[in-house]
């Protein structure tokens, strides 16, 4: 078997598909989309970083392809759903550079505070501008760590060694939790009028993309410091530089980039912004731990058919994973769903199953919802193995229960998630052999293909509701793709589900919630 590796991977990583028996290794590097499309059908695996674009078109000519393995955490190059309905298994390595990413976080909060690089430069340059580099100190400041997953916790915690107050925002957390190791959960407009200093550590998802914007930047304290290594694109880059012309942002400090290179980038102008080279993973250790990881599961695979830190599979073997796909998609998209709908952080989940499975162990499918429920705040750190892992961690309940009796359906999974300020009933099942449809929300029972852009809407049930929402998106181009209509028993509302070619912006989405008729407009992505 034939694995190619198209990124750079430290030589160990290497050397252990070569000692391999029966595994030919191929390092090619700097292919471009034309090459790798060209090439890609004579190999069974594929070790990426993060310059390889796995792109629908590569997918479509991987006609032996069996597995990627990106040896990081991030897989936003990788197109996962054209992999899953082609079998192609996408692992990650998720443990492998958490903490020399958070240390480089703060290191750059420190160089920031101090003007470490400016001093260096100056000093290099001949001059002695001692007054000019003042700088101010980390103690005592209050830190605004936006999303607590693996590196953002890891960052609150290096930052309570410096003696730094902080405060969190992330929508899965558990406040308990958190007070236990004396962080504050917060609200995000609480973290940006309180915060001295923001790092950012949220996955780069639609909702995350310009997330600190102008209108964020408006809510800080003057003179605060932008940290970001996570992801470019997450700070808007434009807004940035027009809060640090006004005197709002004090400084940033960046290791990513919305276009990288950034080329000619205006922030690369301000004295008060220090910059690297997306250096966040790049630490010997980080390297050779991701390396040896990605080469140790991609062997696994290959070899036995195990299957480790997979994000669209759970480890199983393959007979069962044929008979279970089509209740690990339901699963997992129920527990996507549960966590859009949420107000507030999830504390527990219920998850029955009723009626007649053929007697198929079903925890994958439990694991497979969890997956779901913790993927839209963590989106790639979270895989099939970690899952309940990172549920216990964040203080989330599961529980389990099944029943043979049968209610409207041969079988149906019941998802009950209970958050802070309040809880959400789903309820799915399997058409035919393998459609996965809801059938109920809350007390709303319909019938809903979950995927796809999707806008969940309580409205009255009264004449014209309707027709007033297809104007409305009609009138800013949206096309309906699909329309699931559920009628409250005894009652005076309806809940309608639309599927959209296209996202809905947030102009649109105000727009529909000033309609008379409508009560509340939430969108969603499955």
């Amino acid at each position: 078997m034939k694995v190619l590796v198209s990124d750079k991977l430290a030589e160990v990583g290497v050397k252990m598909f070569k000692k391999t028996k029966g595994i030919k290794v191929d390092v090619k590097v700097g292919l471009t989309p034309k090459e790798l499309k060209a090439i890609i059908k004579g190999y069974e695996a594929l070790v990426i970083r993060s310059a390889t674009k796995v792109t629908k078109d590569i997918l479509k000519a991987a006609g032996r392809l069996k597995v990627i393995g990106r040896a990081g955490i991030g897989l936003d190059n990788v197109d996962i759903p054209t992999a899953t309905k082609q079998g192609i298994v996408v692992m990650n390595t998720p443990s492998g550079n958490v903490v020399t990413t958070a240390e480089h976080t703060i290191a750059m909060m420190l160089a920031l505070s101090r003007n470490i690089p400016q001093g260096t430069a100056s000093l290099k340059a001949g001059r002695w501008e001692k007054k000019k580099q003042q700088g101010r100190e980390v103690f005592k400041k209050t830190l605004g760590v936006i999303g607590y997953g693996r590196i953002g916790s890891i960052v609150a915690d290096r930052a309570r060694g410096l003696k730094m107050k902080g405060i969190v925002h992330d929508r899965s957390a558990n406040k308990e939790m958190l007070d236990q190791v004396g962080l504050e959960l917060v609200s995000l407009k609480d973290l940006y009028n309180r915060s001295d200093y923001i790092s950012v550590h949220v996955p780069k998802s639609k909702e995350n993309i310009s997330l600190i914007n102008k209108k964020a930047f408006d809510q800080m304290k003057p003179g605060v410091m932008i940290i970001n290594c996570a992801r470019g694109g997450i700070v808007n880059e434009k807004d940035l530089v027009d809060a640090l012309k006004s005197g709002k942002v004090g400084g940033a400090a960046l290791d990513v980039f919305e276009t990288e290179p950034p080329g000619a980038s205006p922030l690369l102008k301000f004295n008060n912004v220090i910059c690297t080279p997306h250096l966040g993973a790049s630490t010997a250790e980080a390297q050779t731990n991701v390396a040896v990881a990605v080469a140790e599961q991609i062997i696994s695979y290959l070899q036995t058919g195990t299957i480790i830190n997979a994000v669209n599979v759970p480890s199983v073997s393959g007979e069962l994973l044929a008979k279970l796909q089509p209740y690990l998609t339901l699963a997992e998209r129920m527990g996507c769903l549960q966590a859009q709908l949420a107000e507030g952080s999830i504390k527990g989940v219920t998850i029955k199953y009723l009626g007649d499975f053929l007697g198929l162990d079903m925890n994958p499918v439990t694991t497979a919802g969890i997956k779901g429920l913790l993927a839209p705040f963590l989106k790639d750190e979270v895989n099939f193995v970690n899952a309940p892992v990172i549920a216990k961690e964040r203080g989330i309940k599961v529980v389990e229960s099944r029943s043979v009796e049968a209610e409207d359906f041969t079988n149906l999974i019941t998802i009950h998630a209970t958050a802070s300020k309040g809880s959400n009933t789903v309820s799915g099942t399997i058409f035919g052999k393998r459609e996965p449809r809801i059938v109920r929300i809350n007390n709303f029972r319909l019938e809903v293909v979950p995927e796809g852009h999707l806008l969940f809407i309580h409205n009255l049930d009264k004449p014209g509701a309707i027709g007033s929402i297809g104007t409305v998106l009609g009138r800013n181009k949206i096309n309906i793709a699909r329309m699931h209509v559920g009628q409250e028993r005894d009652g005076e509302r309806n809940v309608i589900l639309l599927d959209t070619d296209t996202p809905a912006p947030p102009e649109t989405i105000e727009e529909l919630r000033a309609l008379p008729l409508v009560k509340s407009v939430t969108p969603l992505e499955l």
